[in-house]
């Protein structure tokens, strides 16, 4: 069981940058493969973006590639996601799941183990 909290939400301005945090409390972090999510209102949960435990790989949806990066710092167990050019369809709650690093390919299904529980971004003018 691990804990999986994620910081660093805000309301920014179309165009701004911003940076989330998701950090485990686990000693096992590099057994985990770690992937965004994120869910605005009335809509379904989506994938954001994912990396697995050696940060050699990286997927990320169609509407986020180019403008979102992931990344993670094994030491501090930690996993970063830096947007840029945010826009207003990017308004949601941000959160980060957990998966075994075995099945990294089932976390941009929407499958995880241990799921946070999120940090709202909001982009408005």
């Amino acid at each position: 069981q691990i804990q999986l909290i994620e910081s660093g939400g805000g309301l920014v301005h179309p165009g701004d940058s911003l940076t989330l945090s998701c950090t485990a409390s686990t000693q096992y972090f590099l057994n985990y493969a770690i992937g965004w999510f994120r869910q605005a209102p009335e809509k379904e949960r989506e994938f954001v973006a994912s990396i697995n435990w050696r940060a050699d790989t990286t997927d990320y949806s169609d509407s986020v590639r180019g403008r979102f990066t992931i990344s993670r710092v094994n030491t501090n167990n930690t996993v970063f996601l830096q947007m840029s050019s945010l826009k207003p369809e990017d308004t949601a709650v941000y959160m980060c799941a957990a998966i075994s690093h075995l099945a990294y390919n089932e976390i941009g299904q929407g499958r995880a183990d241990y799921w946070g529980q999120g940090t709202q971004v909001t982009v408005s003018s």
